[in-house]
Parts: structure tokens; sequence; C-alpha cells
């Protein structure tokens, strides 16, 4: 089963991070990574650049809005992922636990990725989503 874990933190949390050195931060990151890696359950990771590069597309309205960052009504910012292949749910959690996050204001939200065999496979978008797949080598 593929997991997202999704690394969150409030405003607050990044700015004391922003004092963390960066070669520091990257080793710390690469031994983690490293060490999913060598488990075989990493599938993805990335970090995010800074929400304040970022833009919303609100759909609440028609045409959709689009607004530059940050995001002053958020609580807590993505800020990267990573993306395991694992057993169950309690795995992910497990992971989670080791990453090398800490401090008030940080967390990781775990959630299941679902499959495309988990959808009707006589819809036409799944058949060309999956036709797609075989063809990229992602099934």
């Amino acid at each position: 089963m593929k997991y997202m874990l999704i690394m969150r933190a409030t405003d607050e949390a990044i700015a004391k991070f922003a004092d963390v050195d960066f070669g520091e931060m990257l080793d710390t990151m690469g031994r983690f990574n490293d060490e999913l890696i060598r488990a075989g359950v990493l599938l993805a990771a990335e970090g995010l650049e800074d929400a304040a590069e970022g833009v919303v597309v609100d759909y609440s309205t028609e045409p959709p809005i689009v607004t530059d960052g940050p995001y002053g009504e958020t609580k807590e910012l993505f800020g990267g992922y990573w993306i395991l292949n694992v057993a169950s749910k309690e795995e992910a959690v497990e992971w989670a636990k080791r990453a090398p996050i800490s401090g008030d204001g940080f967390k990781t939200e775990i959630r299941r990725v679902p499959t495309i065999d988990e959808f009707p496979q006589d819809n036409v978008w799944v058949q060309k989503e999956r036709a797609w797949r075989e063809e990229t080598g992602q099934l």
C-alpha cells in the first residue's frame, strides 16, 4: 500500500527552522531518506519552495481567481512529502515517527494513496490512465 507522509508546519515553526544550517538539514534529511531507500519503502520524496513563491487558484467563483502566496488564512503549510510503499498504515506511522522533524508546530499527516486498481475498471478514463501508466512504466 502506498502512503503519503505530508510535512506540515505553522508559520512560527517555519520561522524557527529558517535559522537551521541548510547543509545540516540536508545531511539529516539525507540520512533519513537513505534509511527509507535501504528499507525499500521510498517511492518519492520532495520538499516545496517557500509558500510566498506559490499561488492559490480559488474555484469559489467563475472564472477561478488566482492569488499570490503566502496563504494568510492557512494555519499550517504543506512543506514537502514522502510517498512510501509499506504493508500498513501502522508501518507508515512508524516511519513518520522516525522522521527528523521535531519541535512545536511541526506535524506529519499520513494519507493512503489509492491505486488505479481500486477504481471501476470498465470506466473509459480509468482505462486510458491505465494505458498511459503502462506506456510510461508506472504499472
